[in-house]
């Protein structure tokens, strides 16, 4: 990681141990908009999180799709819910048509306006509280400029999604695959999450007294922490590498790597920390609910295997 990345990591960090603690998170899941309105101006103005992706010239950051995924990861750490993924998503689709939407992009980027990529209508995020609104299906990008959206009921309550249907539409030009952009982003923010579940795990283990004695002095429970420090761990590692190199097998190779590591997480710190984690004041169940909500998103495992699996298997 660049030194520039780290210091955009810290700052992010900072703003979401001031602004995100577990109460402000759950008040923001209340509200109408489903985030904190007050936390994604401060991410857009003292960040420039929501214009990181777009070039200098039409009043952006310049920046690269690993700094937008390094943004994600620290809110995904927290379950911070928040508009960033649809806006980058849309951002990087407006960016793909021939001549683009300057006037449009400001707003995105000035976190006045909330973007959504449409990859399946049924299930979008960002999708009820989006004023721009882009789908890319089958080898093309659409604007949108007129549509309806209806919330859709979801496992994860930090997460919300909405039914989008088209009333106008204007062809943008071809896309650039797009769908792998979003899986390498979503995959991202699985890992800041899956690396706050680990800690919360750990320091449960570490402070929870059975037999006289903290259970993560136990043998056994130190082999299965050490073993989801190294899942954790490899998957942030293809994560990072798609985010430097993105295209079709990076995109499914760090999808699988980080939806396997926070799934195996979450469910290992359910286990781990007994009754009290699925209690509502405790934070485990949100991140076993990301987990398995995240895990259907986009592409399902399955599609992602068969997909690599074609790439390395001759045709017969």
């Amino acid at each position: 990681m660049t030194e520039e990345r780290e210091m955009l990591r810290d700052t992010v960090a900072a703003l979401i141990a001031k602004h995100a603690d577990p109460a402000a998170v759950r008040a923001a899941l209340q509200s109408d908009r489903g985030y904190d309105e007050a936390l994604w101006q401060l991410l857009c103005e003292q960040v420039g999180a929501a214009a990181l992706v777009i070039p200098e010239e039409l009043g952006g950051a310049g920046g690269e799709l690993a700094d937008a995924a390094t943004v994600l990861q620290e809110l995904g750490r927290n379950l911070v819910p928040s508009p960033l993924l649809g806006t980058t998503l849309a951002e990087l689709a407006l960016l793909a048509a021939p001549e683009p939407d300057a006037a449009t992009l400001q707003g995105l980027a000035e976190g006045t306006s909330i973007g959504a990529l449409v990859l399946d209508a049924d299930y979008v995020v960002n999708g009820d509280i989006a004023d721009v609104v882009v789908a890319a299906a089958d080898g093309d990008l659409t604007r949108w400029t007129r549509f309806t959206a209806a919330p859709v009921a979801t496992m994860d309550p930090t997460r919300r999604l909405a039914r989008v249907q088209p009333g106008a539409t204007e062809a943008l030009g071809p896309d650039p695959g797009l769908a792998h952009t979003a899986a390498i982003l979503l995959a991202a923010e699985q890992i800041g999450a899956a690396e706050r579940c680990l800690e919360l795990t750990v320091d449960y283990a570490k402070n929870r007294v059975q037999f006289g004695r903290p259970i993560g002095s136990f043998q056994a429970l130190k082999h299965r922490m050490a073993d989801l420090y190294v899942a954790v761990a490899a998957a942030r590692a293809v994560v990072s590498d798609a985010c430097d190199d993105p295209g079709p097998t990076s995109a499914a190779t760090a999808r699988l790597a980080a939806t396997e590591a926070l799934c195996t997480v979450a469910a290992e710190g359910i286990q781990l920390h007994g009754g009290i984690a699925i209690t509502w004041e405790h934070d485990m169940h949100l991140y076993f609910k990301r987990a398995h909500g995240s895990s259907w998103l986009l592409d399902s495992e399955r599609e992602l295997l068969g997909r690599l699996e074609a790439e390395v298997l001759p045709a017969p």
